[in-house]
């Protein structure tokens, strides 16, 4: 199952799940799109949001507004719908509209061959500039000779001391998971690394846990900013040209 958590309050740009992207809101186009891959369930934090995607036929749970992270309410979500242990959940944030749907189908592949068995959880990077790489916004990720997560950061990393000959790694917002290793998760306390970082997925690295990353070649924009926003209209507008 693919779920999707959507959050009604961003910090850095305001109901952005509720801004239009092709005459519905953003977190409708996202799950529109997951649904050609596989069910999908939207978690939400806020009756209005909750009445939306009911109206276009979703299935919907409403959790806590005190989660604060999107995977602890996924986990909510979990519970909720009463899903089995072994169950492998695909984490698709609300702010990815225009993930491609073969980009979707191959992590789903990926993720029910590699979890349980050599990983914990599992994600997706893309290859990106060294001018991308200084975006804050943009979270980079490192990985080791066997394809798991080393760190991930919004600093640009690697430093580059000397010349660096490899590609950076800006990470995307998809995860994977089988209900068992998400509840284990949630059980972790909130590490410092995740702390300083906003990002949740140190709090598994922190733990020993492994994260399997998957290459994926991708045109797709996450949506954090007001810029992000403008760009994908951009997007958006050129492929209904086409």
């Amino acid at each position: 199952m693919i779920i999707i958590p959507a959050r009604l309050k961003s910090t850095r740009f305001k109901e952005k799940i509720l801004c239009d992207i092709g005459g519905v809101p953003m977190f409708i186009a996202t799950a529109k799109r997951a649904s050609l891959v596989d069910e999908v369930c939207i978690a939400v934090d806020d009756e209005v949001v909750r009445e939306i995607a009911k109206k276009h036929g979703f299935k919907v749970v409403l959790t806590s507004q005190k989660h604060e992270s999107g995977t602890d309410r996924i986990n909510e979500a979990c519970q909720i719908l009463g899903l089995k242990d072994e169950s492998i959940i695909i984490n698709v944030q609300a702010d990815e509209p225009f993930i491609e749907i073969e980009n979707l189908k191959y992590f789903k592949e990926f993720s029910e061959a590699c979890l349980d068995k050599e990983a914990f959880m599992a994600s997706c990077f893309k290859k990106i500039s060294q001018e991308q790489a200084k975006d804050p916004n943009l979270v980079k990720v490192l990985c080791d000779k066997f394809g798991f997560a080393l760190y991930f950061s919004r600093a640009k990393i690697p430093f580059e001391r000397e010349s660096y000959e490899e590609d950076f790694k800006g990470h995307l917002g998809i995860y994977a998971y089988s209900v068992k290793a998400l509840r284990e998760f949630c059980t972790f306390e909130s590490s410092n690394l995740e702390k300083a970082e906003k990002l949740e997925q140190l709090r598994a690295l922190e733990n020993g846990k492994k994260i399997k990353m998957l290459e994926i070649s991708t045109q797709s924009i996450g949506i954090d900013t007001k810029e992000d926003y403008e760009k994908a209209l951009k997007i958006y507008g050129k492929q209904n040209d086409n």
